[in-house]
């Protein structure tokens, strides 16, 4: 771009290429460098402006920290688009506007007349559309909107003069497809000021043909019954390839329609970019006749800030400039400089390579579809639909393999729309995970109201700006080919998930259409109150204990934990599985985590109260032991002077008294077995606690909830037989020294009962055989004991 700059004439020109060029780039990049302002604020000026003002860097500067946000926030994909040299190009046409538009008003007017007669000659020669005007807009529905002013004074001659009464006595309707771009028709009656009961919605087919193309017969129908009712069909909006899908609507039968009954016929749809192709489908080459059409070259071209066009055919130009589809207005003209710009830069062969090579990225990824199991296409037949739209299914029993929409008779209605909310939450969960694994697809999930939960592939939308290749495309297949495992593994343990919490004690399957993983199950403790659906602490506290213990298991499962399905009870959510899972194992765990967690719980609860009353009864027994003592050793014992002399002369032998708390018993006992026999009692033994947990013998590097393989079908006998082997040795080596220690061990004695150090003590003084040095290792065995 800089030779080209160097023999332009004018040097301001010259230099605003420049300044916009170093402008973008500084914007692009990513470091940033704070600068401090050392300059005085004052409290009535804002800060930027004080002073001389600021340089050109210092103000990108800040447009750049505004656009690129704090550091402290989470870093995105794509902060600012990857325009490229041509869509340099059309934002150097912003600029150029506000200098053309300081021109002498002679000039001003050959230069806005030149640049709108080309830009409209080319797209109207590019597109087939012979004869047209164009009118530029910002605003995709503008175009549509002025189509409908042009549309109203066209049939309403007395409409400037009368205005609203001539609309009162005769009703204009507005006809829009089912399948049409949301809040569209809402949009038309605030911009023209017409009642909602003006539009007419056609519904699509129901019995042939595509569900997302308007259904012709009907639209007759309704068209005759408007007339009768003394109404005026005014304006039919065809779609040639709708928002959802990309389907077209059969444009030649429409346009026969209008013309018997007098309606103007719009079309728009991201089909019409295959118009500029050398091959183009005979349902798109029929709005080549329509009255007017909608094009979006920015998107489809991969120019930012470009204007969005409306081709219209009509003969009055006084009508045009009432509707607003022409101004006088330099601003309104110079919109299409920006387009005109990046039409020359691109050429006829860039632009069309563009388009055909979006149309191709479709086509690659719909037969690559075709031969991947369980994955349906809702695409029409014709091949030239740049619109793919795809979903994961899974055959339903009686059904038809190729999983017709509308459900089947021998199925009940809930069995079917439970499927079919399984389903739309696995497609929601591979839409985001393909939209994460290869971002550069431009892959977009939506929600239909047939199909349900769906993902598309719109390239002429987003190939241009992502830049998407066809290895993006291959990227995405095996995408999907390794994430099917994991879609259909999930979807067969659903069922089996159900039904083993359902059957376990304790535990509520929690029904989520919305979790796109095995399921979702709740504890039922036993406080639990089931007819309520307010937050529950206690519940929460043990789901998040739960949640802790099972993600320690380091297993491939995931857990997580929310609020339960239209209520606010806590709960634990399964994730997606990716093996065969032994549900049995894993249902059975969470119950018997779950059920420790409540029971340590209230253990811990009730040892807190045993404690503390322990605590009153030791001190009540202590001040009452110190009575005792001071009873009897006398009122003289206890004067400084004279009791220090009488105990020289009379030394009391008091035993020392204590109390210890045994946590076991829940009872206190007394200290003097401790000063007597040098060592601390244990109390009562506590019995052996059960394994709370499903302990299963795993082989090494086996992860929790996998199936064992003693059951396996696939493996070979001597691997079977060796395997078995494996399990049993270990079960005998984890087994062994367990019952050996049970063998070994007695019951430890009670606090009064004499101790085993007791029994050897008595033992050698009745032998008389031991000797000195062999009672050392006895009292260091017994002091370590102690």
């Amino acid at each position: 771009m800089e030779p080209t700059l160097k023999k332009i004439a004018d040097p301001t020109l010259a230099e605003m290429g420049k300044n916009l060029k170093e402008a973008v780039k500084m914007l692009e990049d990513s470091q940033r460098t704070e600068e401090e302002n050392g300059k005085k604020i004052s409290g009535d000026i804002p800060g930027p402006l004080q002073g001389s003002g600021q340089d050109m860097v210092s103000i990108l500067q800040v447009v750049q920290n505004l656009m690129h946000g704090d550091e402290d926030e989470e870093p995105q994909s794509a902060r600012i688009q990857n325009i490229g040299e041509q869509g340099h190009i059309a934002l150097l046409g912003h600029s150029l506007g506000a200098y053309i538009s300081t021109l002498d008003k002679e000039k001003l007017r050959k230069l806005m007349t030149r640049i709108l007669s080309d830009t409209t000659l080319w797209l109207c020669r590019i597109f087939r559309y012979e004869n047209g005007c164009a009118y530029f807009h910002e605003e995709e529905r503008e175009g549509l909107a002025k189509i409908c002013r042009l549309a109203i004074h066209s049939r309403y001659e007395d409409f400037v003069v009368d205005g609203f009464n001539v609309l009162y006595n005769k009703k204009p309707v507005i006809y829009l497809s089912a399948a049409a771009r949301p809040g569209l028709g809402q949009y038309l009656c605030n911009q023209l000021g017409l009642p909602f009961p003006c539009l007419c919605r056609v519904p699509c087919n129901t019995m042939f043909g595509s569900q997302h193309q308007m259904d012709v017969a009907f639209l007759e129908k309704l068209i005759k019954d408007d007339i009768e009712r003394g109404k005026l069909p005014l304006l039919l909006v065809a779609n040639a390839g709708t928002a959802a899908v990309g389907h077209t609507d059969k444009i030649g039968r429409l346009k026969e329609l209008c013309e018997q009954y007098g309606i103007w016929l719009h079309v728009e749809g991201v089909n019409l970019a295959t118009l500029a192709l050398g091959y183009v489908s005979s349902s798109v080459l029929a709005a080549t006749k329509c009255d007017s059409m909608t094009l979006t070259p920015g998107p489809w071209l991969g120019l930012p800030a470009v204007p969005a066009v409306t081709l219209y055919k009509h003969d009055d130009p006084a009508l045009t400039l009432v509707a607003g589809l022409t101004s006088n207005k330099p601003a309104d003209k110079l919109r299409a400089l920006p387009l005109w710009l990046s039409l020359q830069y691109l050429g006829l062969d860039g632009i069309v390579e563009r388009i055909k090579h979006a149309c191709q990225l479709s086509q690659r990824l719909q037969e690559s579809l075709k031969k991947v199991n369980h994955i349906k296409i809702l695409v029409e037949d014709e091949l030239s639909s740049p619109v793919v739209v795809f979903r994961f299914f899974q055959e339903l029993p009686g059904s038809d393999p190729v999983l017709k929409a509308v459900p089947v008779p021998n199925m009940a209605p809930s069995a079917v729309g439970r499927e079919r909310h399984s389903c739309d939450a696995l497609n929601r969960w591979l839409g985001e995970q393909l939209k994460q694994l290869v971002p550069e697809s431009g892959l977009t999930v939506m929600d239909l109201e047939v199909e349900g939960v769906c993902i598309r592939f719109s390239p002429l939308m987003t190939a241009a700006v992502l830049g998407t290749r066809g290895e993006d495309v291959d990227q995405v297949v095996a995408c999907i080919q390794s994430k099917l495992p994991i879609l259909t593994c999930t979807l067969q343990l659903r069922e089996e998930f159900k039904q083993e919490v359902t059957a376990a004690a304790g535990l509520l399957y929690v029904d989520d259409p919305n979790w796109p993983g095995i399921g979702g199950v709740r504890y039922e403790h036993a406080n639990d109150d089931k007819s309520s659906l307010k937050l529950d602490p206690e519940g929460e506290k043990i789901h998040a204990g739960l949640l802790k213990k099972l993600n320690e298991l380091e297993s491939d499962l995931t857990f997580k934990m929310g609020p339960e399905y239209k209520s606010m009870k806590s709960c634990i959510y399964v994730g997606m599985a990716s093996d065969d899972v032994d549900i049995s194992e894993l249902v059975g765990t969470i119950a018997v985590t779950a059920r420790e967690i409540e029971e340590n719980s209230r253990l811990l609860e009730n040892m807190t109260e045993v404690v503390r009353k322990g605590i009153q009864e030791a001190q009540v027994q202590l001040q009452k032991a110190n009575e005792e003592r001071l009873l009897e050793e006398g009122v003289l014992r206890q004067i400084p002077v004279v009791g220090s002399v009488l105990n020289w002369f009379s030394p009391v032998q008091a035993s020392q008294k204590g109390r210890t708390f045994n946590l076991t018993a829940g009872s206190l006992e007394s200290t003097e077995h401790t000063y007597v026999y040098k060592v601390q009692g244990t109390g009562v033994t506590p019995p052996q606690t059960p394994s709370g947990t499903r302990t299963k013998q795993r082989l090494p590097g086996q992860k929790p909830f996998k199936r064992s393989l003693r059951g396996s079908d696939a493996l070979s006998e001597t691997s079977s037989v060796s395997h078995i082997e494996d399990l049993e040795k270990m079960e005998h080596l984890t087994g062994g020294p367990e019952q050996d220690a049970l063998e070994t061990s007695s019951p430890e004695p009670h606090p009064g009962a004499p101790t085993l150090q007791d029994t050897e003590q008595t033992g050698a003084l009745q032998n008389g055989a031991q000797h000195t040095e062999d009672d050392r290792p006895q009292v260091e065995e017994l002091e370590s004991l102690r």
